[in-house]
């Protein structure tokens, strides 16, 4: 089977690299990929929001199965326009069409489907500029803190948490006249905020049928103790040990079950990852979030735990067929230390040379923001490289994917140092 995967970061390195090592793999592409990818896979040089280049590359190449990695492609609609080619109608796709991916799309979307399907999630309300005023009334009353959500994609960056009414009527204002998001931020979804604990959910679905991949509890702020600015994620566990057996039967019948008859019920045939954002509250799920996709760098710790055929499991998805394939996890942790660009999530410089990468023993280097450069690997992003470790605790986890990060080098170089730790004292 000729495979083309959709992306460049970490989460396409690591599918990447796990359907590499099925035998029903022929040759893999990756588009546009990194110097990871360029490892396992051909990289294409085209963008994935090129859908007329992908579709010629399908052609080229003779592709049999894709798989999209990001969002962005998927609300743009690349599912659609691949099924609109007469030659191309029955390719085989994991991604769900641009109806699907506004779970992810649409904030406003999203909450409205949970409130139709009685999937439980923080109570919310939309505005928009023509009912700003209504909007600032609103936020008078609401309790502290206050959470406003831009409604489209905001590239991890739409939302804010108000620790006071007047900030939070600084961020509304900002968002629905001032334009912060741009398009995304036309609509601003404010929501109850919720205490708890939270983690990730991961289902795979072929339209009727579906398996619940492994939990994960990823980290958003750029530094230890969860403070500093959010960015698109600093490290990840998996299996999560609050995610009791009982909390995750809770999640399936009252969210899994319930997120995926509402998607059929409207007509929508979803064929790919659904991204399940959860709080832990007294012991019960609330919904955050939908992605459309699997979570980067969550990724990177679920598909190693994987002991699946993950060519057979990804054609299933997209064949209907997921009620045949047996899913096997292994009990091991695994937990990524990303490490991140000096300056990162604000601005930074690419180009830095990484060294060291061949000194890396018993651990996998997911590559993120990479660009091969002859022999010289260079850094290309803000999240460069995502260090998983995999062992029989989680302290031995943490220990492997820290040393690890320690020892590759490039200038500006930063990770966080206490991914993990909150979870061995919480297990205490």
């Amino acid at each position: 089977m000729n495979i083309l995967i959709l992306g460049s970061g970490g989460r396409e390195h690591a599918f990447a690299w796990k359907l590499s090592q099925s035998p029903s793999c022929d040759k893999l592409f990756v588009a546009p990929g990194n110097a990871g990818t360029a490892q396992v896979a051909t990289n294409l040089p085209i963008s994935y929001n090129d859908f007329s280049a992908v579709a010629d590359a399908v052609r080229s190449n003779d592709i049999s199965l894709l798989i999209v990695g990001p969002e962005e492609p998927l609300v743009n609609g690349v599912v659609d326009y691949i099924r609109q080619q007469p030659d191309l109608a029955d390719l085989r796709i994991v991604g769900p069409d641009a109806q699907g991916a506004q779970l992810e799309g649409s904030k406003d979307f999203s909450k409205q489907f949970m409130t139709r399907y009685g999937i439980p999630t923080a109570s919310s309300q939309t505005f928009t500029a023509a009912t700003l005023n209504e909007g600032l009334a609103y936020l008078e009353k609401h309790s502290l803190p206050i959470v406003l959500k831009a409604d489209g994609l905001a590239a991890g960056k739409g939302v804010i948490i108000a620790e006071t009414v007047a900030d939070a009527k600084k961020a509304f204002y900002d968002m629905l006249d001032g334009n912060k998001f741009g398009d995304a931020g036309s609509k601003v979804v404010v929501e109850q905020f919720l205490r708890g604990i939270e983690l990730s959910v991961f289902v795979l679905s072929d339209g009727v049928n579906y398996k619940i991949l492994p939990e994960a509890k990823d980290y958003k702020r750029i530094g230890e103790g969860d403070t500093g600015l959010n960015t698109g994620g600093m490290g990840a566990v998996s299996p999560v040990v609050f995610a009791t057996d009982t909390f995750l039967r809770k999640v399936e019948e009252k969210v899994v079950k319930p997120t995926l008859a509402g998607l059929l019920k409207e007509g929508i045939q979803y064929k790919g990852f659904i991204f399940i954002g959860l709080m832990k509250v007294n012991g019960e799920p609330y919904v955050i979030e939908y992605n459309a996709r699997m979570g980067d760098p969550e990724t990177e710790v679920v598909l190693p735990r994987l002991q699946t055929d993950f060519v057979e499991l990804m054609a299933a998805a997209a064949e209907g067929t997921l009620d045949k394939i047996t899913m096997q996890v292994s009990p091991q942790t695994a937990v990524t230390t990303v490490v991140v660009s000096g300056g990162y999530p604000d601005t930074y410089e690419k180009g830095k040379i990484i060294l060291d990468l061949e000194r890396l023993e018993d651990v996998t280097a997911f590559h993120a923001g990479t660009l091969a450069n002859g022999d010289q690997v260079l850094t290309n992003g803000g999240r460069v490289l995502a260090i998983t470790a995999q062992a029989n605790s989680l302290e031995n986890a943490v220990r492997k994917s820290q040393e690890a990060a320690r020892m590759v080098q490039f200038e500006g170089k930063q990770y966080r140092k206490d991914i993990g730790l909150d979870l061995i004292r919480y297990a205490d």
